[in-house]
C-alpha cells in the first residue's frame, strides 16, 4: 500500500462522524445512512485500498454476475419434519421470500395436543381457521396461548 493511502486512513480516526460521512459519499459516489463511526472508517479504508489496488479483476466480476444470476433462479423444496407435513406445494420464485418458508398456498400441517393445525402460506401473511396474520409467530401465539417462535413452532428452517 502506498504511503499517501496509509496516511489517508490513519487519518480517519481523526475525523469526527460528520467528516467520515462526507468522506465515505465522496468515496462510494452514494449517500451514507451510517452513523458508526467504526463502520464508516472501516468501509472508507476498505475502498480507499480497493481503489489503489485496482478492484476485481474483469472476470472475477463476470463470475459475480453469473453467480447472483444463477442464485435468482434457483428454487429449493421445501423441508419436511416427521410431526409437520406439507401439502399442497407449488412452485414459485420470489426474490425477498424467506428460505425457511415453502412457497404461497402451501398448506402446514401440525399436531398440537390432539388437534390438527392447518396454516395456509399467503404471499403476504398466513391464514389460519379464516383469519390473516403477519408472521408465523402471531400464528403460533393464537394457537398456544404464549408468545413461541413460529419457525419452531411448525419445525421449519431446521436441517433434517
Amino acid at each position: 500500500m502506498s504511503p499517501k493511502t496509509t496516511t489517508e486512513i490513519a487519518k480517519l480516526a481523526d475525523m469526527t462522524v460528520a467528516q467520515l460521512r462526507d468522506r465515505y459519499e465522496a468515496v462510494f459516489n452514494e449517500e451514507c445512512r451510517s452513523r458508526n463511526k467504526q463502520y464508516l472508517i472501516r468501509r472508507i479504508a476498505w475502498r480507499l485500498q480497493a481503489n489503489e489496488e485496482g478492484g476485481l479483476s474483469a472476470e472475477a466480476k463476470k463470475k459475480a454476475v453469473a453467480l447472483a444470476v444463477d442464485a435468482e433462479s434457483r428454487v429449493t423444496a421445501p423441508r419436511e419434519h416427521k410431526n409437520t407435513k406439507v401439502v399442497e406445494a407449488k412452485p414459485a420464485a420470489f426474490v425477498d421470500w424467506d428460505p425457511r418458508l415453502p412457497p404461497p398456498n402451501t398448506v402446514l400441517e401440525r399436531q398440537y395436543k390432539g388437534e390438527m393445525i392447518r396454516v395456509v402460506v399467503l404471499q403476504e401473511g398466513f391464514e389460519y381457521e379464516g383469519e390473516r396474520y403477519r408472521s408465523l409467530t402471531a400464528v403460533a401465539k393464537k394457537v398456544t396461548g404464549t408468545h413461541t417462535n413460529g419457525f419452531l413452532f411448525f419445525r421449519l428452517g431446521r436441517r433434517a
